[in-house]
């Protein structure tokens, strides 16, 4: 980061408690850095729905879902005086973080989104993006260590 460039800040939200605490971090360390805050929330197709076109009536119910969860999550944080901004990307979520950070200073992920393996320290996500990240990345637990 150069003299006159701002800080930017990717963080990863799906909605669960981990990234809504990553949100908040982002958005305290961004105050702090009087940086820029991007809030990426990825979506993809459910399986069962490759090949099943007929099934599923409006495409745009994915993204649209994925959009009102992170504008909720959004809502759910003062924001304040730093600039953030949202994304939503079709793609795995490792993925798209891992894109959306390419340029950025810093990627904040929660350590376990709503997978399935609540006993993980780490989840999936948070693993591949903490080996293949570019930039530094920070992974937010919960003070308690309630995950749920």
């Amino acid at each position: 980061m150069g003299g006159d460039e701002v800080f930017r800040i990717v963080v990863g939200v799906d909605g669960s408690a981990p990234s809504r605490l990553a949100l908040e971090w982002a958005v305290a360390e961004a105050r702090l850095r009087h940086g820029d805050v991007k809030a990426v929330t990825a979506w993809q197709f459910p399986p069962v729905t490759v090949g099943m076109e007929g099934l599923v009536h409006d495409p745009e119910i994915f993204p649209q879902a994925a959009r009102r969860l992170q504008d909720e999550a959004l809502r759910r944080v003062d924001c304040g005086d730093v600039n953030v901004s949202g994304d939503v990307v079709q793609g795995s979520a490792a993925g798209v973080l891992l894109k959306a950070a390419g340029n950025a200073d810093l990627v904040v992920v929660g350590s376990r989104g709503l997978g399935g393996f609540t006993g993980l320290l780490l989840g999936s996500v948070s693993t591949q993006v903490v080996h293949h990240s570019t930039c530094p990345v920070l992974v937010v637990r919960s003070r308690t260590g309630d995950e749920a």
